[in-house]
């Protein structure tokens, strides 16, 4: 039985050879032939698997690896019906995370420059071109690199992959949307680069491309500089070729937590991981929705295997800390309109719009091109289509949802200037002890800075949005779940703890009293429908339950325990 988990790891090779769990996904090389392009773009959200399969291409394609062929592949479906290109090019590899794009434009410049330089480097010596290495530190720009690389090699067949090519280019982008267009627009030396590629695919030796990333907006900004690759990312049948299926999760918990700990609750397992990892659809009339594959290896790897109980913490820091560095991508254009969708958003878990087929910087950020954005970074999902190009999207799952609250929860903080008495993280843990007070008391402060801002406008709806965010922060040890339907009636928020150490849990109705409400008539119904949920059996069954109404309005946060 293989137990080694994929997580942190994106070469095939050691894949294969260190006997890990693996998810077949070599059928997808034989369909991307039969499409007839050579030059293609494939788009998903960070923590994918879109470096796994990009590598398992340059073990399929290089000639190097003919005599492994059988070793590498012999277990897998590309490896029982190999197509003829099989180990049939060279292969040039881009890799444009590790650009450093903190230290200005000069550094920028010269980290891209640097890691172009390094991979002619080991192309050079992989295929007997050793005596041409040296010219390479002559050559002071990265087009003129490839263009001396290209002559060298112009008798090759060469297959070219390039991944998170955008990567250092949304970084920039997030900062900066003048330096952003410097170094795609005409002159810039992103577009240079990818102008020598467009030219060498016109000579022949650069026979196909592959290339992934997150994002269209770097290629979208390269307009007729390079025009030549075929988009497949919301191809129907495409659909799941990173990340992980259904069947495919359930095969990796089978060989994994199900065959250790027999004894567990298999659909309990099933049911949380699906709550907190799947959920993502990239095309409308696909069937299957698709898990984030780095999270769910990464649930596995942290599962206690000796007393068989679920990970303390759902949510890798690495991954939280990707996905919060790409949210600075929420301030391009009018960031006011973005944050008004992202409101709209938390508020109703929906919201409609269109998915744009390309992005033009230099015309105003449109409402579609935000949503177009945050559905291609993962943070939306296509919930069901309309018509037209219209789709309603959707929060895809539970990871994303704490991410947004937290993200609002700063916001708020920084666009209304108010400041926080503790670590909000410290209060969630004095509320989970049972002593509310301190979290009661900033709750208090930040509504009422907030409501006599903005009165007029303040309502229940946004009133329960502000709580829910800064209770977001104690997702490390409570589950949060905001009007979720029990017996067709809602509970404005539950906290229920992820183990049965977590001491106390919480029900919370939440009330908005403006100008005008009769107060007692108020609280009268709120403490009603706080009964009626006691009295539920679904809220029954949750143990060391603490209750409370809060009143709000623009004089504070009442709290009534019931």
């Amino acid at each position: 039985m293989k137990q080694k988990i994929i997580y942190g790891l994106s070469n095939y090779k050691m894949v294969q050879d260190g006997n890990y769990l693996y998810i077949d996904k070599t059928r997808y090389i034989e369909q991307l032939e039969a499409l007839g392009e050579n030059y293609l773009i494939f788009l998903r959200p960070r923590r994918f698997g879109k470096s796994l399969f990009l590598s398992t291409l340059q073990y399929y394609y290089d000639e190097r690896n003919k005599e492994e062929f059988e070793a590498l592949f012999s277990d897998t479906y590309i490896g029982q019906n190999p197509t003829p290109l099989r180990n049939s090019y060279r292969i040039l590899f881009f890799e444009f995370s590790g650009i450093n794009v903190d230290e200005g434009m000069n550094e920028i410049y010269e980290g891209f420059r640097a890691n172009v330089k390094m991979s002619l480097h080991i192309y050079l010596s992989n295929y007997g071109y050793d005596e041409y290495t040296d010219k390479l530190n002559d050559i002071k720009s990265s087009s003129g690199l490839l263009k001396y690389f290209f002559e060298v090699t112009k008798n090759d067949s060469i297959y070219l992959l390039i991944d998170e090519y955008d990567h250092f280019a949304n970084a920039i982008l997030a900062y900066s949307m003048g330096d952003f267009l410097k170094v795609v627009g005409k002159g810039g030396f992103v577009r240079a680069f990818y102008e020598v590629l467009k030219s060498a695919t016109q000579t022949g030796v650069l026979q196909k491309m592959y290339i992934t990333g997150v994002t269209p907006i770097t290629l979208d900004s390269l307009s007729s500089g390079f025009n030549i690759v075929k988009h497949i990312t919301y191809k129907k049948e495409f659909n799941a070729m990173a990340g992980f299926t259904q069947q495919e999760a359930l095969y990796s918990l089978e060989h994994s937590i199900f065959a250790e700990c027999p004894s567990v609750d298999r659909d309990e397992i099933l049911q949380i991981i699906k709550t907190w990892y799947n959920g993502y659809l990239f095309n409308g009339k696909a069937i299957q929705r698709i898990y984030n594959a780095t999270l769910l290896n990464w649930f596995i790897t942290e599962y206690d295997f000796d007393d068989c109980q679920m990970p303390q913490k759902m949510l890798d820091s690495n991954v939280a800390s990707d996905y919060k560095a790409i949210m600075r991508l929420f301030h391009i254009g009018d960031s006011n309109q973005n944050y008004q969708i992202l409101q709209e958003l938390i508020e109703k878990n929906a919201i409609t719009g269109t998915i744009k087929d390309r992005y033009d910087l230099s015309k105003t950020f449109t409402r579609d091109d935000f949503i177009t954005l945050i559905y291609s970074m993962g943070f939306i999902t296509i919930k069901e289509p309309l018509f037209a190009d219209k789709y309603i999207f959707e929060i895809p799952n539970y990871v994303i949802k704490i991410l947004y609250f937290n993200y609002f929860a700063v916001e708020l903080e920084q666009r209304n200037a108010i400041k926080t008495t503790a670590d909000i993280s410290t209060l969630l843990l004095d509320l989970a002890m049972g002593e509310e007070q301190s979290f009661a008391k900033q709750l208090d402060t930040v509504i009422t800075i907030l409501s006599n801002r903005d009165y007029t406008k303040f309502d229940e709806k946004y009133f329960q949005m502000i709580a829910l965010s800064m209770l977001s922060f104690s997702s490390d040890f409570y589950f949060i779940d905001s009007q979720i339907e029990l017996d067709n009636r809602y509970p404005d928020i539950l906290l229920i703890g992820r183990d049965e150490r977590v001491p106390n849990n919480y029900l919370f109705e939440l009330k908005w009293l403006r100008g005008g409400d009769s107060y007692e008539s108020i609280k009268r119904k709120g403490i009603e429908q706080v009964e009626g949920y006691k009295r539920l059996d679904k809220v029954q069954g949750i143990p060391k339950l603490r209750s409370f109404l809060l009143i709000g309005s623009k004089d504070g946060v009442e709290w009534i325990g019931v």
